[in-house]
């Protein structure tokens, strides 16, 4: 969604997308937003609650069967097993997504890896097209006059057909772009603590036949799942860039991490927009 400042100031019903890597700030400011009035939508949050919450449990309870007195309790319905997932702890869901490689270190096989990367997918896209009906809601039922659309990282990476123009449809995209300091500390972070990744699957299939080649190894299996993922998240934070940085230009605005930190309440977040939608004039405006 492309607007002038005053088209901006002139919405009552405030809906912004943050777009950006897992550690630019779009949670933290989600929750500074939310102290306002603004409805805090976690799209990872939906799609482990609502699209990925039954292949979790029917993971967990895959495990559970091989432990002899927990297969005997859950088939004699004495326990249940149920997903904890809240806006701060995702983990059930970066589990079940999982690592690649040596089952024996943790990792799991690439045709399984694939099936659990593709029902991502799809959650997300799912989780995606939910926002209009729950900026309904927040509105009717919770009363929130303005909401906040926090996306995964993995956004840029969907090449899905008309996702991206629905969202620019609803909202005002805004891409947080990690200042050169910010992108260095946010690899050095990720390859000193790896964890579960989305991946196109034509990235993936190109990235682990070269980490295979180099590494010399002639099976999957043999992959050290967290020395993979310290390997390709660089290459893959690098390969997004660009991806977010033509959604922005085809669809929304662009702040740094270095502006955005500057933001301590919702008047900072609103001037921020102002300056943002003031210095990249869209091309064409979107009645409201």
């Amino acid at each position: 969604m492309k607007l002038s400042v005053e088209q901006f100031r002139d919405w009552d019903r405030k809906c912004v997308t943050l777009l950006g890597m897992s550690g630019v700030g779009k949670t933290r400011l989600s929750n500074l937003l939310r102290q306002k009035d603004w409805f805090h939508y976690s799209g990872d949050y939906r799609i482990g609650t609502r699209y990925l919450d039954e292949p979790i449990l029917d993971s967990i309870k895959e495990h559970a069967m091989r432990v002899p007195m927990l297969r005997d309790l859950l088939r004699s319905d004495s326990i249940f097993i149920r997903n904890n997932i809240t806006f701060h702890n995702l983990k059930s869901v970066s589990t079940f997504l999982g690592m690649l490689g040596n089952p024996e270190l943790g990792g799991m096989p690439l045709t399984e890896f694939k099936r659990r990367q593709n029902l991502h997918r799809q959650a997300e896209i799912a989780a995606m097209y939910d926002v209009p009906s729950f900026m309904h809601k927040a509105q009717l039922i919770y009363g929130y006059a303005h909401f906040i659309n926090d996306v995964g990282g993995s956004l840029c990476e969907l090449d899905e057909p008309g996702v991206l123009e629905f969202l620019a449809e609803h909202s005002l995209i805004l891409y947080i772009k990690a200042s050169e300091q910010d992108e260095t500390a946010l690899i050095a972070r990720s390859v000193s603590h790896p964890k579960p990744l989305y991946y196109r699957e034509a990235f993936l299939d190109e990235r682990l036949a070269e980490y295979m080649q180099l590494e010399g190894l002639d099976y999957v299996s043999l992959v050290d799942p967290f020395d993979f993922n310290r390997w390709v998240f660089p290459r893959l934070f690098r390969a997004r860039i660009p991806r977010y940085e033509a959604i922005a230009s085809d669809y929304g605005y662009t702040v740094t991490t270095e502006e955005l930190s500057q933001v301590q309440n919702e008047s900072d977040f609103l001037q921020l927009l102002e300056g943002v939608i003031d210095r990249e004039p869209g091309t064409r405006s979107i009645a409201l």
